[in-house]
């Protein structure tokens, strides 16, 4: 409701001294607290030039006759009755309720201007029917919640609306700090790694099947190792055989050279760099004497105990190539039909 001047008053004659007697009531609007003051007159002497003779009414510091101080919405004559000052207009009481009183949300009935009017957001309550809607318990005074328009005592609001920890399962109080992540909420106390159960607060955290963990803890459970070290690899490993790597972990295992982005082959299950391998494993060439690795696709014949690159299976005499062509073995050499036959010549 308006701030409002509630007064009581009575008519006197003109020539009587006047004293004002005043006193103030604070009515609680919720958030708006009006300040309604009663005003009683007592007879007094003389007071304003302008009215010579009979009664008049002293009233908003003016001088009335007494016909002419009226409610401003029926035109009643105030005189010696109560009434409401709004927006420097008087009312009668029944006027003023009628077209300014809200009504009670409760009770559906008028707050008159004798009662408190406890408001929150629009509505307002007599104060004996400002109750939680679930238990009935008074609110006045107390902290509340709102929820669809209804009004609810803080043990009742939390039981039905509030929203729970997903760590613990309790509710979240008014006040208290929240962790939220997606669709998920927990207490900033429950907000914590599942493995050293430390809490986590603004450090970066990794979920995982709705699991939180903290970064260390997701790194010792989860992050791939180098199977050489055992230590974590965080970038830039190298897969062989399904197994991770780092790339400078990836090395011959003779000469310990890295690997990562060369030619390589293994034995026993152990890498080893194409040189490596050709001294230690290769067979050798029967014409140059180096090895044959087979790395890289390398093509090789062999005959019998004996055993060449495909470049240098040629024929000893002519030198042409004798890559699937027939050939004759002389001595250690091999030489085409054709120099086989002037050889007998």
């Amino acid at each position: 409701m308006a701030d409002v001047d509630s007064v009581v008053y009575t008519t006197t004659e003109r020539k009587v001294r006047k004293v004002k007697k005043t006193t103030k009531r604070r009515e609680s609007h919720d958030q708006n607290a009006s300040e309604v003051t009663i005003t009683e007159v007592d007879s007094t002497q003389n007071h304003h030039a302008a009215i010579e003779d009979g009664e008049y009414t002293k009233a908003m510091n003016k001088d009335w006759h007494s016909g002419h101080f009226c409610c401003w919405q029926c035109d009643e004559s105030l005189t010696g009755q109560r009434y409401v000052l709004r927006d420097e207009h008087p009312y009668c009481i029944k006027c003023y309720e009628s077209v300014f009183a809200n009504g009670c949300e409760e009770c559906n009935k008028i707050i008159g201007i004798d009662s408190k009017d406890l408001s929150y957001k629009d509505k307002h309550w007599h104060e004996a029917c400002f109750l939680c809607n679930r238990c009935r318990v008074s609110l006045v005074d107390k902290q509340f919640g709102s929820k669809l328009d209804k009004i609810y005592c803080g043990n009742c609001y939390d039981a039905q609306f509030a929203s729970r920890c997903d760590g613990c399962g309790e509710i979240f109080r008014a006040g208290t700090k929240k962790m939220e992540y997606k669709t998920r909420q927990w207490h900033e106390k429950c907000f914590c790694c599942v493995v050293c159960k430390n809490p986590i607060g603004t450090k970066s955290f990794i979920p995982r099947e709705q699991e939180i963990y903290c970064a260390g803890c997701y790194e010792d459970k989860f992050a791939t190792r180098c199977v050489k070290c055992n230590k974590i690899i965080t970038s830039g490993g190298v897969t062989y055989k399904n197994e991770p790597w780092h790339r400078d972990c990836f090395t011959c295992s003779n000469c310990n050279n890295s690997l990562a982005g060369q030619r390589f082959t293994s034995r026993d299950d152990k890498p080893y760099c194409a040189d490596c391998f050709g001294e230690l494993f290769a067979k050798r060439c029967t014409a140059c004497s180096k090895p044959i690795t087979g790395i890289g696709g390398t093509r090789f014949i062999s005959f019998e105990d004996r055993h060449w690159h495909n470049d240098c299976f040629i024929c000893a005499g002519c030198k042409t190539s004798l890559v699937g062509r027939g050939f004759i073995t002389d001595g250690d050499d091999i030489i085409c039909p054709e120099c086989a036959k002037m050889k007998l010549m």
